[in-house]
């Protein structure tokens, strides 16, 4: 009697200790007990108390089965096993009615030795459960909808609407799309900067089976080539100084299922053409400083500048390698050997700009496209979509004229391969001079007479623009 005495003295004393903080820390728990390695009670906390319609220093020190006899604890104490997720039922004194909820029961283990053991709900009723069920049963129904409804848009949007141009060259470029675009064979695009390899790529994965996987794109002249490697394999925590400690997933394993783009293949150093030669064969990647391999389901598309054939023979890239990618080459034309089809691309990005700005720019005039049509474009599409972002935002509210393109009869009167008529070139000059007193006064409307802001506008510097105003006697 004087031990039980005694071991009650500890515990309440043990109880009496406990910091405001804890108290309110351990009352924060739906239902909350501890029992000490004879299967005691310990404490218990508030909740769990009022449950039971007792009080905590009624029940410090009895056995855990004499308060609560449906309990498990001293099985799952005796097993040394916690024992997660079971359900358990209780008579509610405040409610007056049985609930029931998830209990979780843990021993509590030192040197091996169990010395206590605690119980803890996770839910107070098992009611919750069906409530957390039924929205996570919502959310996936909810995803399979959104699934369901990106794929009838994929099938209503065809992805080669977005390569822009009815000339011979692209519509035969867009008819091989279609064809291989699902074959999972390598493609190679080749083509001069600023031509829009990267739309062709978009289109050729959008249109085969692994559209709803990742398109991931990587330029390997725009990362060190030291880093390029990292950046496709990925590399191990610890593999080299800096690395991260749970180390990096490279582009490959990204792209598992879906399609890698590597743009201006010919950048990338010799010594990793050889490993990506290897990856492709394998259809496997191994990260820096790992030692298993990883199966990788890749469809790759490359795409260059460069004449990779002359590459070759300068002992710069591996011809291997090259008719490893090169299972299907789509040349895509410079914009000089497709002229015709700038008043399609004006219309396009005048289109994508408004969205963007929210500005009204209602068109191109004929004599501004025209004016287009004798320009070469070393620049290609990527410089027209500059010239056309300039212009929108010259001409707001109305259609592009001759009057704003001040900039782009400089760019003719500078491209000597123009093959043109000389006395159209004296009248090119009459224009040019007319356009430009045009777009000064425009400009300077806009800013209200401010000669500053104009000239930035204008792109030009304040004492250039004193000067024009000087010389075409503009007030």
């Amino acid at each position: 009697m004087n031990f039980l005495l005694h071991f009650e003295w500890k515990l309440r004393r043990f109880i009496m200790n406990f910091t405001p903080l804890w108290t309110a820390a351990l009352n924060a728990f739906s239902n909350f007990i501890i029992v000490d390695e004879h299967c005691r009670i310990a404490y218990m906390n508030k909740p769990y108390t009022e449950i039971l319609n007792v009080q905590l220093e009624d029940v410090i020190g009895k056995p855990i089965k004499s308060v609560i006899p449906t309990t498990k604890l001293p099985e799952v104490m005796a097993s040394g096993k916690a024992h997660i997720g079971a359900l358990m039922t209780l008579y509610d004194h405040k409610t007056g009615k049985d609930i029931s909820f998830v209990c979780n029961r843990i021993p509590l283990i030192e040197d091996g030795e169990v010395i206590g053991g605690v119980a803890i709900s996770t839910f107070n009723e098992v009611g919750e459960i069906y409530n957390l069920y039924s929205e996570v049963e919502k959310m996936q129904q909810q995803n399979e909808l959104y699934q369901q409804t990106i794929e009838q848009l994929r099938k209503q949007t065809n992805p080669l609407d977005y390569i822009i141009g009815t000339s011979q060259a692209i519509q035969q470029i867009k008819s091989t799309i279609a064809i291989f675009a699902n074959s999972g064979l390598s493609i190679l695009l080749t083509g001069e900067t600023g031509v829009g390899k990267e739309v062709f790529a978009n289109a050729l994965h959008q249109l085969s089976s692994r559209s709803t996987s990742n398109f991931v794109k990587i330029n390997c002249a725009a990362i060190p080539k030291d880093l390029l490697e990292s950046e496709l394999f990925g590399y191990e925590g610890g593999a080299f100084t800096g690395a991260k400690k749970g180390g990096k997933i490279g582009k490959f394993e990204l792209a598992d299922g879906g399609t890698l783009l590597l743009d201006e293949i010919g950048e990338m150093p010799l010594p990793l053409q050889s490993k990506l030669l290897r990856v492709l064969q394998e259809k496997e990647v191994e990260r820096i400083g790992g030692v298993t391999p990883i199966k990788v389901d890749v469809r790759l598309i490359c795409s260059t500048n460069q004449n990779l054939t002359q590459l070759i023979q300068d002992g710069r890239f591996r011809a291997d390698l090259y008719y490893r990618i090169n299972t299907i080459e789509l040349a895509i034309p410079p914009l000089r050997d497709r002229l015709d089809d700038i008043p399609d691309l004006c219309n396009f990005f005048v289109q994508k700009f408004n969205r963007e700005n929210s500005s009204y720019t209602q068109g191109v005039e004929q004599e501004v496209l025209a004016l287009m049509q004798q320009y070469t474009w070393p620049g290609n599409v990527r410089e027209l979509e500059h010239v056309i972002e300039r212009l929108c935002f010259l001409n707001p509210h109305s259609t592009i004229g001759i009057a704003s393109c001040d900039f782009l009869m400089n760019k003719l009167s500078g491209d000597h391969t123009l093959s043109r008529p000389a006395a159209a070139f004296s009248s090119l000059q009459e224009q040019r001079s007319s356009a430009e007193i045009d777009l000064i006064r425009q400009t300077l409307r806009q800013t209200d007479g401010n000669k500053a802001k104009a000239a930035r506008i204008l792109g030009i510097d304040r004492t250039v623009l004193y000067r024009k105003l000087k010389k075409y006697h503009i007030d």
